[in-house]
């Protein structure tokens, strides 16, 4: 019995920081009623293609206000001592094939496109948690991508938060290998939602050395 908050496609239209805040502080304050602290959710990808089955979901086609819309959002939710979940990160710009599609991206258009609305949103908010995504960047899977965890967000961004991987990341892939091990050693904090196989794969990486007990921890 939430209260329906209109979709972020649609917040966005309003250009309503202060709006768009309140939405937030109301969402934080139904969450603590449910004893619930982290929601999976402001969704952050850019509306590259109309056809985008989760574009509804997204804010903008424009990574500037994505930024600051998801940033306000968070600041809203973290009044009630909750927060958000900065999600598809990153390159996940379409659903169909999302978890088998490699997004081949320049630096540049990465940084000034598709990373910049994640930027914006750790700087000026600070949310506890990034959720990575299916999709590979530049033939590395998103979750195993040291660049983006660990170079970008982490010692460029300064995020302090936790990462987490999408559901079952470790275990939908087609083309390419994304192994939990290698979840740790880009910076992933939390490979979800934690599957036997994941287990397995950690210890006989920490057996065979090609893990270690430093990026484990």
């Amino acid at each position: 019995y939430c209260t329906a908050i209109p979709v972020a496609a649609l917040l966005a239209q309003s250009w309503n920081m202060d709006l768009i805040q309140k939405c937030g502080d109301i969402v934080g304050k139904e969450m603590e009623e449910f004893h619930i602290s982290v929601w999976l959710a402001p969704g952050m990808n850019i509306h590259r293609n109309p056809l985008n089955g989760r574009n509804f979901e997204y804010i903008s086609e424009d990574p500037y206000l994505t930024g600051w819309i998801s940033a306000v959002q968070i600041l809203g939710m973290e009044k009630s001592d909750v927060t958000g979940t900065i999600k598809h990160f990153c390159g996940n710009n379409q659903e169909s094939k999302r978890h088998t599609v490699n997004a081949v991206v320049s630096e540049r258009a990465l940084r000034e496109i598709y990373l910049k609305g994640f930027e914006i949103a750790v700087k000026d908010a600070q949310p506890m948690s990034i959720m990575t995504s299916y999709n590979l960047i530049n033939g590395v899977h998103a979750a195993n991508c040291y660049d983006t965890c660990t170079k970008a967000a982490r010692d460029e961004w300064g995020f302090a938060g936790a990462i987490m991987t999408d559901w079952t990341t470790t275990n939908v892939q087609i083309q390419g290998e994304c192994t939990a091990a290698g979840c740790m050693r880009a910076g992933n904090d939390m490979v979800m939602p934690g599957l036997p196989e994941d287990h397995e794969n950690i210890k006989k990486e920490l057996a065979d050395g090609t893990l270690t007990m430093a990026e484990l921890k």
